[in-house]
């Protein structure tokens, strides 16, 4: 794929985390954000901000802070920059009965301790930061 030309690869799913939360990091996304396993690559293009992550199976998990469930999908991208995930695709959270998914994730800055996901739909939900932190 064109998007993916230039892009730093990591495969396996220890590379492949370390790649993706030096990420999350570098942008001041919170590190629990990608609970993901058996991750099989994992990619950055820098000049285009263009994010993917492949994993072997569906991982579905439950932020407990803010009983959210959360499904991530076996392919997983979007544009990432400060504070903030555009375009995204494979991730969907549960509200009610639906799955609807989530398209965008912005951290507030300058910081209040809030992160806002928001639907294709337009629908923003915010969340205490730390409801994402790593291990949550």
């Amino acid at each position: 794929m064109a998007e993916k030309e230039g892009g730093i690869v990591k495969k396996g799913h220890e590379e492949g985390m370390k790649l993706a939360l030096s990420l999350l990091q570098e942008f001041n996304l919170p590190l629990g954000l990608l609970p993901l396993a058996d991750v099989i690559e994992v990619g950055f293009v820098r000049s285009t901000g263009h994010m993917w992550i492949v994993q072997k199976a569906k991982v579905e998990h439950t932020f407990k802070i803010v009983s959210k469930l959360v499904s991530y999908a076996t392919e997983i991208n979007g544009y990432v920059e400060k504070h903030r995930i555009k375009k995204l695709k494979g991730v969907k959270a549960k509200e009610l009965l639906l799955w609807p998914p989530v398209n965008e994730i912005t951290v507030d800055d300058p910081p209040t301790g809030k992160i806002h996901f928001k639907s294709l739909a337009g629908v923003t939900k915010a969340f205490p930061v730390e409801a994402f932190a790593a291990g949550q």
